[in-house]
């Protein structure tokens, strides 16, 4: 599958010198391919089809004495430990804020699966008996070992990054990791090499944002670039109105929360025993909302879906209304971890028609309705507006849809649908992998495809290069 994808890859890198083996670690080492997200984080070596190592983004810090302990990774987000609170170092637009914790999340989605782990300590393993002399030779040593020294690293970045956000990464890569060559690329355009093409208009719905970037000969075009937050998240948003305006309300207690629950009839109130804990050792706020994700993202999963033909607010052929056609489809049923149920019907939805139409957004004094203009259609006609003319035809009949909430039952067929009502003359065809786990992993896997290229060899940064013109070398040679 990557080497077909390969092919058409090669030729959209230039031909210039390569430089000297030595400088990005030669053909015999696997360079590592670093996705970072919102929700989750990517990483894994090139050339493989899958990343090996897969974690939230999110961590836990739970307050001490001498200062906050930080814990990474699947099991310690979601173990309820006394008072641990989840942050989060990537913002809601996709830029780092916090860049040593960032730093830290991102090492330890590299070390925890893909490098080997440092040596035991010689002079407490009890395999030596000279530890005095010992001593004397390992001064040093344990601090010169750094987790990227074999592997040049890829690394993925959002199509809006500022140009501290380019240049930290490459000081991190060199500095702390010791990495022997780097080079930093357009999620967009990795989601377009992961198709198996050079130019294509790409919309990635993920968790905290969705982003149009159109792609043309392996280069992103900055000005056709957009950006808005109706994603992943603005539906769970949309669905915890629903359920907090429904008759009666449907609860949303997380697992955590419940020691037992008996089965009930649905819509009939929950009848489970709930779990307490000691005054001062509850978690924080942040560990519950969470977890109450989890239970949306099962929910949007398994229930919610995009109507289609027509927009839910608007009328059939028949001249009845969309939301009483939907009334009439089949409900899906859903329990809650508390055992409460019920068939969810119009409300599957109305959870994600303002991605499509704002007037059908439903909204509160924390959560405001979108613009017109923040809607998808409306966003990608933006970004189409700002390309050459002469290739809007090819980007639209060379549409990439990617991202985990693209994957909602009815997205694409209603995008496409979307599409032609706007532009009726040119083709518009949309490819989108049928595979989850390649939708989902996009961008990491046309990195992947990038990085283990022979032709790719010539465009690594090395260390040398980086210690002749700094971090600034990213602006001038990662486009």
């Amino acid at each position: 599958m990557l080497i077909e994808r390969e092919a058409k890859m090669t030729a959209t890198l230039s031909n210039t010198t390569a430089p000297n083996t030595a400088d990005y670690g030669g053909d015999e080492i696997s360079a590592l391919v670093l996705d970072p997200g919102y929700s989750v984080t990517r990483a894994g070596f090139a050339g493989e089809d899958v990343p090996k190592s897969v974690i939230p983004s999110f961590y836990g810090s739970i307050p001490s004495v001498a200062g906050s302990k930080y814990l990474y990774g699947e099991n310690a987000v979601h173990t309820p430990l006394p008072n641990i609170e989840i942050g989060n170092p990537v913002s809601q637009n996709g830029v780092v804020e916090d860049w040593d914790t960032a730093t830290q999340l991102w090492e330890y989605a590299i070390t925890s699966r893909l490098t080997n782990t440092k040596p035991s300590n010689p002079l407490t393993n009890g395999l030596n008996d000279k530890t005095d002399e010992l001593k004397q030779e390992m001064e040093g040593v344990e601090t010169q070992e750094r987790p990227l020294e074999e592997n040049p690293l890829l690394m993925s970045e959002t199509g809006w990054n500022t140009g501290k956000g380019r240049e930290k990464p490459i000081e991190i890569a060199m500095e702390n990791w010791g990495t022997p060559a780097f080079w930093l690329a357009r999620s967009g355009v990795l989601s377009a090499f992961s198709a198996g093409k050079a130019s294509a208009l790409v919309i990635d719905v993920g968790a905290a944002s969705t982003s149009i970037t159109p792609v043309h000969d392996g280069i992103m075009l900055k000005k056709g670039t957009m950006r808005c937050p109706l994603a992943g998240n603005y539906i769970s948003d949309q669905l915890r109105l629903i359920f907090s305006t429904s008759q009666p309300a449907v609860p949303l207690t997380p697992h955590y929360l419940i020691n037992s629950k008996t089965p009930v009839d649905a819509a009939a109130p929950s009848q489970a025993t709930y779990r307490t804990f000691p005054a001062g050792t509850e978690p924080h706020p942040s560990f519950r909302a969470l977890q109450e994700e989890r239970i949306l993202t099962e929910f949007k999963e398994s229930v919610v879906a995009v109507w289609n033909p027509g927009r839910l607010g608007g009328h059939n052929q028949h001249g009845g209304t969309n939301l009483d056609s939907a009334r009439t489809q089949n409900a899906r049923p859903f329990e809650m971890p508390d055992g409460y149920n019920q068939l969810f019907g119009v409300e599957r939805y109305r959870a994600t028609e303002s991605l499509f139409d704002a007037k059908m957004a439903l909204s509160d004094a924390t959560h405001p309705a979108p613009t017109p203009s923040q809607t998808l259609p409306q966003m990608i006609a933006q970004s189409l507006s700002q390309v050459d003319v002469d290739i809007r035809p090819h980007l639209l009949s060379n549409v990439i849809v990617v991202g985990g909430s693209s994957l909602i039952y009815g997205f694409n067929e209603r995008l496409k649908q979307e599409l032609e009502a706007m532009y009726p003359g040119p083709r518009v065809r949309i490819f989108s992998p049928s595979s989850v786990v390649e939708r989902k992993f996009s961008s990491w896997i046309g990195g992947s495809i990038l990085a283990s290229l022979g032709t790719f060899h010539q465009m690594w940064i090395s260390k040398k290069e980086y210690d002749e013109h700094g971090p600034g070398i990213v602006e001038k040679r990662c486009k």
